[in-house]
């Protein structure tokens, strides 16, 4: 059974930052692009960023580019989100999911990002 567990959510005041988390399981992490993906009140799921199954290509969503990396380490089947001058527009459930912005599926169950002074 696939499983995406994230963490490393909270409240943050605004220019702060958070670093997200999600362990995957059940699935051979390194063969796989991953994604994270948010959905903030009221709205539907937003694309936010990829990265390849080597590591060695990101991108981005025009609304976080420069502000937010993508990372992941494939020997603990992790993969991380370094988050820098939040902003309350930020503020979205974050998910953590296996494929790109083509596609992706299955998802986690997210972590509460809030921005907020």
């Amino acid at each position: 059974e696939v499983q995406l567990v994230e963490s490393g959510g909270g409240l943050v005041q605004p220019g702060g930052s958070l670093r997200l988390s999600c362990v995957a399981s059940g699935f051979t992490f390194s063969s796989y692009f991953m994604s994270w993906v948010r959905q903030a009140p009221g709205k539907g799921l937003e694309w936010v960023s990829q990265i390849t199954n080597g590591g060695g290509t990101t991108s981005y969503a025009d609304s976080v580019k420069g502000r937010f990396t993508i990372s992941r380490n494939n020997a603990n089947s992790t993969l991380y989100l370094q988050m820098n001058n939040l902003n309350p527009e930020d503020t979205a459930v974050y998910y953590c999911a296996r494929g790109s912005k083509l596609g992706w599926s299955p998802k986690g169950q997210g972590t509460q990002v809030t921005v907020s002074s």
